[in-house]
């Protein structure tokens, strides 16, 4: 293999949800989180059409003939395909109707990375002991942000820091984002749905994966998730961009797409 992933993932339902919404897959490719949304279970099937979805997707993303532009068409024509198919679904199943999902995925190609993103589950690039975020957040709080009518301290606690600006719901008004990186062995990316980054800072995030081993890392965070009380879904994905040739090729779906 090229440059690949090296992957430690967990998604947990927290300490206050039934069932777990959120769904993610890793594999040497591509990995991915996707935050379901929607009552009467419907959350759980939103995420597992998105994180199926891509994976059904993989071994065409990964096909060396294909160029980078018809793999751009391809990763955003993926968002598109995955709102077609929650829009079919609660056609045959109207009680779902109002299911939606986040999606924050990451393919790695040559010796770029490239980023899909429609929601709030977040990316992040990890460095010399700091989380940058590379996703940015479709919500009105972060709106609001940019256009300096509320302070970090607010948003924190708005009763609507939640609400979303765009997410994957059948309705055909998406505008995802995909952005492209430089990848080199020892790049290190997190992926979370917004359980972890509604409870943890991204300050204290940093410190957990500094002090602990890569493999370590999911449940670090998960655990400190719960001790302030978990109150959503938690999925976490620890990534590590890797050149090592003896790699055994594993791909492992989570949380509501391993269902």
């Amino acid at each position: 293999m090229a440059l690949h992933f090296e992957s430690y993932a967990l998604s947990d339902r927290g300490l206050v949800r039934d069932g777990n919404e959120d769904a993610a897959i890793t594999s040497p490719t591509l990995v991915a989180v996707a935050d379901g949304m929607g009552g009467h279970a419907a959350g759980e099937v939103a995420s597992h059409i998105a994180i199926t979805t891509l994976d059904g997707l993989r071994p065409i993303l990964s096909n060396p003939e294909i160029d980078a532009d018809s793999r751009e068409d391809l990763l955003l024509h993926a968002a598109v395909e995955i709102d077609n198919q929650i829009l079919t679904s609660t056609q045959e199943h109207p009680e779902n109707s109002g299911m939606g999902t986040t999606l924050t995925a990451l393919h790695i190609m040559g010796e770029l990375v490239e980023l899909l993103h429609v929601g709030d589950s977040r990316a992040y690039k990890y460095a010399k002991g700091k989380v940058t975020q590379i996703s940015y957040d479709h919500t009105v709080m972060q709106e609001l942000l940019d256009q300096g009518r509320l302070t970090l301290d607010e948003v924190s606690a708005h009763p609507q820091r939640a609400l979303l600006t765009q997410a994957l719901m059948g309705k055909s008004e998406i505008d995802p984002v995909l952005m492209a990186y430089p990848a080199k062995a020892g790049d290190t990316f997190l992926l979370c749905s917004d359980g972890l980054t509604g409870v943890l800072s991204d300050s204290e995030i940093a410190s957990i994966i500094k002090k602990n081993e890569p493999a370590d890392i999911p449940a670090s965070l998960v655990t400190a998730t719960k001790a302030k009380g978990a109150p959503d879904n938690v999925t976490v994905i620890y990534a590590i961009v890797s050149d090592d040739q003896t790699t055994e090729p594993i791909t492992t779906l989570l949380g509501a797409a391993h269902e």
